[in-house]
């Protein structure tokens, strides 16, 4: 795998036929373990920075893992037993930052996968944080509200010695909300004797949430977006764009990108897809979909092919879903000019290396979705401060820090001769790695 991706990074554009010859070598499970390919990115990076070997290894691994198995009492009286994660990646350069997922399919390697994500985006986009992650082995729509209370307040009482404003601050992600932050917010306050907003983010703007952050990531991409085209001199009117997942993040971003002149002729969900080549409204498909829970059967589009739309052509395409969506089963019939990840890991090693050779510009998920992580940012300054901001000025300040981070990430493209994504890992590995040696080593 490894010098496969060496065959493949490290060039703007080409590959050797070697490289073809690894990829065609490489299962399908391996391609999609999302710990492999973040490990895999990592090592090359590592590599073309010169990684003393030390810092690599301390690196390379989370710092901390945590499995909990615990009881929780069901409506009809049943006692379950969920299994839950928390890994702390990294806390060089501040707490651990990153989310918690409740799905069905959550698993160690990939909340190890996404924990070492968050390290590598909070150092992009330089807010002081480390990376974690965190999950509970659960389907959370067959579950009533007083079972995900229930669950939610017992797990988080389970890790509650490795969270806090200054250790590790969780925030939303699949299958998680406001709703779910304010309970471990609360179960949190209750262990400590006092009311302590700053242990989470992504809470209710009445409990200590921060104006704009429930937009910030799709805002965040739609920034990334316009910074692309501005470096690759596309005009921005009528510029196409393709969204696949319709939850939080792709519909904010396609709503704002469609505010800015952008046409959204593509929208794919798990269930269908819909495309119109003259734009989309998608304020009104929004609001369709909040009424009938799905885009299907929206009459001012097509409906359509997931696949067949996917691959379509188009400016820009935004996968916004989901890890291991775009592998070496479809990377060859990506038709977009650019790919903005709106989703964490939605393109697999092999399939980067595929759209390398196609010089498809990837904006990499650690720069392109880092808006709600610096959201975040905001709310636990501003619940620490017990200072709250208005929204333009979140907005001010995202657009700031994403705009110099892109520029930043750019330059180390061009600078070290490797893609995006390479460029955005070995500016992070670089920063936290400088982190450390400052800090030295305590024994």
């Amino acid at each position: 795998m490894r010098s496969g991706l060496e065959c493949g990074y490290g060039r703007k554009s080409g590959a050797s036929k070697r490289g073809g010859v690894i990829m065609a070598s490489v299962t399908l499970e391996h391609e999609i373990n999302p710990w492999e390919a973040q490990a895999a990115r990592f090592d090359f990076a590592a590599r073309k920075l010169n990684l003393d070997e030390g810092l690599w290894k301390v690196l390379r691994y989370p710092s901390r893992e945590i499995i909990v198995h615990f009881p929780v009492s069901m409506d009809d009286g049943r006692i379950e037993v969920f299994t839950g994660f928390r890994v702390q990646h990294s806390q060089a350069r501040g707490p651990g930052k990153g989310g918690i997922r409740y799905t069905p399919d959550v698993n160690l390697d990939e909340v190890r996968a996404l924990a070492s994500w968050m390290t590598w985006k909070c150092a992009v986009v330089n807010i002081p944080f480390g990376g974690a992650k965190g999950g509970v082995i659960c389907d959370p729509k067959k579950m009533s509200m007083g079972e995900l209370e229930r669950m939610t307040r017992r797990y988080t009482a389970e890790i509650i010695e490795f969270l806090g404003p200054e250790k590790d601050v969780p925030a939303p992600d699949v299958n998680t909300n406001e709703q779910v932050m304010a309970w471990i917010m609360d179960t949190y306050s209750m262990h400590m004797r006092q009311t302590v907003t700053s242990v989470v983010t992504g809470k209710p703007i009445n409990i200590g949430g921060s104006r704009g952050r429930r937009e910030a990531t799709g805002r965040g991409v739609s920034v990334i977006c316009d910074q692309a085209l501005k470096y690759l001199r596309i005009q921005r009117d009528g510029c196409r764009v393709i969204v696949q997942g319709f939850g939080n993040v792709g519909s904010n971003a396609a709503h704002l990108l469609q505010e800015k002149g952008y046409r959204i002729i593509g929208v794919v969900e798990y269930d269908g897809a819909l495309y119109n080549p003259n734009g989309i409204d998608v304020g009104a498909l929004m609001e369709y979909r909040q009424r009938n829970g799905s885009v299907l059967g929206f009459k001012e589009a097509e409906a359509a092919d997931s696949d067949e739309i996917f691959t379509s052509e188009c400016e820009i395409l935004i996968p916004a879903a989901t890890e291991n969506v775009i592998t070496s089963r479809n990377a060859e019939r990506i038709r977009a000019k650019i790919v903005c990840e709106g989703a964490n890991g939605p393109t697999t090693a092999v399939a980067d290396e595929i759209l390398t050779q196609k010089n498809v510009f990837v904006i990499p998920d650690i720069l392109a979705n880092a808006g709600g992580v610096t959201a975040s940012y905001f709310e636990w300054v501003q619940d620490r401060q017990g200072y709250f901001w208005k929204e333009s000025l979140v907005i001010e300040q995202l657009e700031a820090i994403l705009s110099e981070s892109f520029d930043a990430v750019m330059r180390y493209s061009e600078t070290h001769g490797v893609n995006n994504r390479i460029a955005a890992y070995m500016l992070a590995i670089d920063r936290v790695a400088f982190t450390i040696k400052q800090r030295g080593l305590y024994a």
